[in-house]
């Protein structure tokens, strides 16, 4: 991590579908992105996926391409699609692995590469999604979005992750949980949110939507490509839509 780099960035949001190409499409259309990267790599996961950079954050959709995969499960609980999984991008990595392992949360997946690492958490753990832990090098790269940012950053569509808003039983005390991972402290207010740098994730009570998962992702978009839509519907999930703040 260089000096001065922000500490702990809301890097990518994962959606789920039961189809994928109908989703790449639509919402290229409606947000203005270029062609994603589609990672054969996932299909470890028995899934397929395609990822669009939205400034230097990204926006992956997921989808099952074999039977008895951790996102059909999903599916079927939401019965849709919906939110299912969040990167954070650590400075301290190791730090935030120590933390996962005293807590006793699970680790279901993990990975270190000369530009990049991964720790994908135990959902039944973390509760809410899917949590992965992860480290670029260098700092902003993002080998997840593929090889134009494989060790290296890339231009793309103007625009920025803002927040993610996940719907649990207990808000509370999920937020403890993640922040606790994160190394974030919960911020003031009547419901608990964590302040990363540049973002926030939120934690809402799940009588409100009726599911269990991250149920809002927000973008920030230049005016002209969100062209005065407030949300665009995707299953159980929700992609808020506001202005590109310079």
């Amino acid at each position: 991590m260089v000096e001065g780099a922000p500490a702990v960035r809301l890097r990518q949001a994962v959606l789920v579908a039961r189809e994928l190409d109908p989703l790449v499409l639509e919402l290229q259309s409606q947000l203005g992105l270029e062609e994603p990267f589609r990672d054969a790599g996932v299909g470890e996961f028995g899934l397929a996926n395609a990822v669009f950079a939205i400034g230097d954050c990204f926006l992956e959709i997921v989808s099952p391409i074999a039977s008895g995969t951790a996102a059909g499960r999903h599916l079927e609980r939401m019965g849709g699609d919906g939110g299912y999984m969040v990167l954070f991008d650590i400075g301290d990595l190791a730090g935030a692995r120590a933390r996962a392992a005293r807590m006793g949360v699970r680790t279901v997946w993990q990975i270190d590469l000369p530009d990049i690492s991964g720790t994908h958490l135990h959902p039944a753990d973390t509760r809410g999604a899917i949590v992965s832990l992860d480290r670029s090098d260098p700092y902003g790269t993002w080998r997840w979005g593929g090889p134009d940012w494989t060790g290296q950053t890339a231009l793309a569509p103007a625009g920025r992750l803002s927040s993610i808003t996940v719907s649990v039983a207990d808000p509370r005390s999920v937020a403890v949980t993640w922040g606790e991972l994160l190394g974030v402290d919960i911020g003031p207010g009547p419901e608990p949110v964590l302040a990363l740098d540049g973002a926030e994730v939120r934690f809402v009570p799940s009588h409100r939507h009726r599911v269990e998962g991250i149920v809002e992702i927000a973008l920030e978009l230049p005016t002209e490509v969100r062209a005065g839509r407030d949300t665009i519907d995707v299953g159980a999930a929700q992609l808020r839509l506001s202005d590109l703040r310079r």
